[in-house]
């Protein structure tokens, strides 16, 4: 059985269609198994037969779409492949917090690593780097001004659309530690 996290973009938790609950039985309804959901904001872990990432993809997005009038955009990534994002320790000796929100942003279309990382996206980010394996970017936002939204943001959505979705550390690592039960 393959472990996988299904990372949703555009959920809205006080929306009472968006529950846990709610998404968890879309995805039970879906023959998947050990369905588990992880914080309230669109993480779900499961276990399938299937192989094909970007079938799985699209079937849990129309189903979302139909079943809970879900229309943002489903982003799966394998156990294995979250685990080895850990593992890089991308962020060494930094602890997520007020000046230094960790960021990880998973772009859903597979493509080729980006030639050439923005070196200032604004005053308010510093990329990491980006790990090809996980098609991910990792990022320090300095978010200790409440309401500023950093401009790397806005590069990445006029960069890769909208089939983004961001995530911070510390929720990949309860993902990854909910996969691991």
């Amino acid at each position: 059985m393959n472990r996988y996290a299904a990372l949703l973009r555009g959920i809205a938790p006080s929306n009472p269609n968006m529950s846990n609950e709610k998404v968890r039985g879309v995805f039970e309804r879906l023959g998947f198994e050990k369905v588990a959901s992880v914080l309230a904001s669109g993480n779900i872990v499961f276990q399938s037969a299937d192989t094909d990432v970007s079938e799985l993809e699209t079937r849990i997005q129309q189903a979302l779409n139909a079943e809970l009038g879900i229309a943002g955009g489903t982003i799966i990534r394998s156990y294995e492949e979250l685990r080895a994002l850990l593992d890089t320790d991308p962020f060494p000796g930094l602890t997520h917090g007020r000046g230094t929100y960790l960021v990880a942003t998973f772009l859903k279309k597979r493509k080729k690593a980006p030639g050439k990382l923005p070196e200032q996206p604004d005053p308010l980010t510093r990329v990491v780097g980006y790990d090809t394996a996980c098609d991910t970017f990792l990022a320090v936002v300095d978010n200790s001004e409440p309401g500023k939204t950093p401009d790397f943001m806005t590069w990445l959505d006029k960069t890769y659309g909208k089939d983004i979705t961001t995530r911070t550390w510390l929720t990949v690592q309860r993902v990854v530690k909910k996969m691991e039960q």
